[in-house]
């Protein structure tokens, strides 16, 4: 059975096959070639039958995010599917999963691998977006480090001395600033080797979601999430389609115009932290 005629797809590459960026493309792919991306094979075999009993065109590939040359061959197999006009990244490793030095090369330089090797294959007036978090936004970091962040290339960004002295002390530091560089990256990015391309790329922040792998943070963590939740606007935890709903719109036709910017979408956290309603204990 031929499900689908056409040729000469659009193609999309999804790096981290989590609930995130599958909702993302369950709103953008249909009609269009997807390559997704992860480090485990049951995952993505798992992931890709779903989305192809859906009805989606998918092939997979096999990534390692924290290698340069992995990431650089997925963005490769992508551009030789069609042209790469979305990309999405939501690779990345959570607090209570992983060492401060892991966390830093997975969520900071294996980000800006994947925002270096796509920036070489977007499509004209193509979009990316990568999936940071509302960390980012609860540890400042000085002006003076952010501007050499954005002077370095991805390679040398662990020998930043900042990264090396404050970043490591902890994994939950860690993250924060991993997803602060996250939001640097991408307006880097947008201002320069995607601006090349024509290709637009942006950020989301998300708050407290509900995913199989916030589970683990829940279980280690669970007191301080209630509190912040309960501390929130909202008053309740996010989902992934919530997520997804804006990271379609910033991926689509109707986001033109905005390219190297964030969205914070955390039920009002930040907003409660920022107002001293919610005293963060970090």
């Amino acid at each position: 059975m031929i499900f689908d005629r056409s040729e000469n797809k659009e193609a999309i590459a999804l790096l981290g096959a989590g609930s995130m960026g599958t909702a993302i493309l369950r709103r953008i792919a249909a009609g269009k070639k997807i390559l997704l991306g992860d480090i485990s094979e049951k995952n993505l075999e798992r992931v890709s039958q779903d989305l192809r009993y859906s009805g989606y065109d998918v092939e997979t590939c096999v990534v390692n995010a924290l290698e340069k040359d992995s990431v650089e061959a997925f963005a490769e197999k992508a551009a030789s599917l069609g042209p790469v006009m979305y990309f999405i990244d939501t690779a990345g490793a959570s607090p209570n999963q992983a060492s401060p030095e892991h966390i830093l090369k997975l969520d900071m330089v294996g980000t800006g691998y994947a925002v270096d090797a796509f920036g070489k294959v977007m499509g004209r007036g193509g979009a990316g977006l990568i999936i940071s978090s509302q960390t980012g936004y609860m540890h400042r970091l000085p002006d003076e480090v952010e501007l050499e962040i954005l002077s370095t290339p991805t390679e040398k960004l662990m020998d930043i001395p900042y990264i090396r002295e404050v970043a490591m002390e902890r994994s939950g530091i860690a993250y924060m600033i991993a997803k602060r560089v996250n939001h640097l990256q991408a307006q880097k990015a947008a201002a320069t080797t995607w601006k090349e391309r024509r290709a637009r790329i942006n950020t989301i922040s998300p708050g407290v979601i509900v995913t199989p792998l916030a589970y683990d943070e829940f279980s280690a963590s669970g007191e301080g999430y209630q509190a912040m939740v309960d501390a929130s606007a909202a008053e309740r935890c996010g989902t992934s389609d919530e997520i997804a709903e804006a990271g379609a719109f910033l991926l689509g036709e109707h986001a033109r115009f905005i390219t190297g910017t964030d969205l914070l979408i955390d039920g009002g956290v930040i907003a409660a932290i920022r107002t001293g309603t919610y005293k963060l204990g970090i």
